[in-house]
């Protein structure tokens, strides 16, 4: 995973540094404390504090291990200095139409941004995949569990995000 690109808008990689942070600098100090202070209570077995904290300071390093690794495969795209907005690429805003001419509007952007619910969709998900290199007009066919599903592009445009 740390040979494949991590695509990602500047907002959301200072995101990304910004929960790093605040986990490795804020938070973890202060767990480290209370299993310390913990710990020297005596018999560990059945004291809450220990056994939390321990747990916490796991499921925070393990966070931060996983933010350091897309942390440093990130590589920041600016999709208003894309050369070719004819085309869907990175950060595109895409109008869709389905078979039943229900429009979507979708957004593609970094994995770590993405948020299916607000039409913010990761770069790597079906949909963005089969959607990546369209032109207006094109209609591009996406398999999903329930079967494929054609959608025809209707309106594409590049904007911060």
């Amino acid at each position: 995973m740390a040979d494949k690109p991590n695509y990602i808008s500047a907002a959301g990689l200072a995101a990304l540094k910004a929960r790093y942070e605040a986990l490795f600098h804020g938070e973890r100090p202060k767990v480290v404390e209370i299993v310390s202070w913990a710990a020297g209570n005596g018999d560990r077995s059945e004291n809450g504090d220990y056994i939390y904290g321990k747990k916490r300071l796991r499921e925070i390093d393990r966070e931060v291990r996983h933010l350091s690794r897309r942390i440093k495969a990130a590589v920041a795209i600016d999709p208003a200095a894309h050369p070719d907005k004819s085309k869907v690429y990175f950060g595109a805003t895409v109008t869709l139409a389905d078979e039943d001419d229900a429009e979507r509007i979708v957004t593609l952007v970094g994995d770590d941004e993405a948020q299916p619910d607000t039409g913010h969709i990761g770069w790597n998900s079906p949909l963005a995949r089969a959607l990546r290199g369209a032109k207006t007009g094109d209609l591009r066919t996406v398999r999903l569990p329930s079967g494929d599903k054609e959608w025809e592009i209707i309106a594409i445009s590049y904007s911060l995000f």
